[in-house]
This record gives structure tokens, sequence and C-alpha cells, in this order.
């Protein structure tokens, strides 16, 4: 059995992964009868009530990936416009915290958001426009382009998908968790070789 800190990843009842929910909330979905199937490693075996009937202790075990019924038919509509939030946990997670110009892996604490095109020069606070830099990169090249500061990007940056936001959105993804991710990843998706650093 796992600690009680691990996420349990739900989708939809096709397995489109929705978000990450704690063991309560997984619990409290199984006891309405909400979970259509569940599938990776069991987490936790929550233990219920003794049956006065029966004298037998009820219990829920709950797995890694649990499909709700139903369909989340505003993102099925809206998958090929959906633009996750930005934020500086899931942005240093998709560069795998390192400084996308000295190549260098830092801890959180020494990483920066830094703008591709500086928003001084009209740039825009968006997936496609930042990387994860080491405060020391990110103040050498300032309110210029990579270019103007003689620095060179290591890696393109790029927005992430649906599946792909709710990875960087985890907390301590499971292998079995990671694998079904993946699944959902695109072919072409870059988060593919961001992993393998």
């Amino acid at each position: 059995m796992y600690d009680l800190h691990h996420q349990v990843l739900r989708t939809d009842a096709s397995g489109m992964p929705l978000e990450w929910v704690n063991y309560q909330e997984a619990v409290r979905l199984y006891h309405l009868g909400q979970v259509a199937y569940s599938c990776g490693v069991r987490l936790y075996r929550v233990h219920g009530g003794i049956s006065a009937l029966t004298g037998r202790q009820s219990h829920i075990d709950v797995n890694s990936i649990i499909a709700t019924h139903g369909s989340n038919k505003v993102l099925l509509r809206t998958r090929d416009r959906y633009v996750p939030p930005l934020n500086n946990p899931a942005l240093f997670k998709r560069d795998a915290h390192l400084c996308m110009y000295c190549g260098e892996r830092f801890p959180v604490r020494d990483l920066s958001r830094d703008h591709v095109t500086p928003i001084s020069q009209k740039g825009l606070d968006s997936w496609a426009n930042v990387v994860t830099a080491c405060r020391r990169c990110n103040n050498h090249k300032a309110g210029r382009r990579p270019e103007e500061a003689g620095m060179e990007l290591l890696a393109v940056p790029f927005m992430p998908t649906h599946a792909e936001y709710i990875y960087l959105q985890g907390k301590r993804v499971l292998a079995d968790q990671m694998e079904f991710l993946r699944a959902h990843f695109p072919r072409s998706s870059l988060m593919h070789e961001r992993l393998k650093m």
C-alpha cells in the first residue's frame, strides 16, 4: 500500500484524463457509484464500519486510475482550442527543471520564468513564449531576445495538451499513471523528449 499523499488519476468513462483527486474524493466517487471501472495498482484499502447483520467490516479499494461515468463533453468539444493555465510549477516541470539557456538542472527556488520575446518587446505571457531559466541566465538576458543577449535557446517552448497538463499538475506520478498519460500525448509531443531528460 502507498501513503495517503499519492493522488488518484480520474478519467471519464472513455479514458480521457480529467484531473487528480485525493483518496477522500476517490472514496466518495466509489461510494456514490460514480466509478465505471478502475485500473492501475491498488493504492489504498479504506475501511468503513462494521455491519450489525454480518459482523463484517466494509472496505473500499482505491486504484491509481479511476474512470467515472459520463464524459466531459465541454472538454471533447474544446480539446483543439484548450489552453491550460500557465503557472511556474507546471512550466518548470515541462522543462524538466532545466535552464533552457545553460542546460543545468536547478531546484525550484533557483528557477524563474523567462519570456523568450520580452514583454517589453510585445512578447506574450504564454506557453509558446516562456521557458524555464536559472536566475543567473534570466538576469543576464534581461529585457533582450536570446540572440540579442548572445544566448542560445536549447529547446522550443510549447503549449501542453490537456493530457500533458494533467501530467504536469501531478505531484508524484506513479509509473502506471505515467504510462496511461503518455498514451494520451500526441506522437509528435515534445514532452516525450523532455521526460527522457
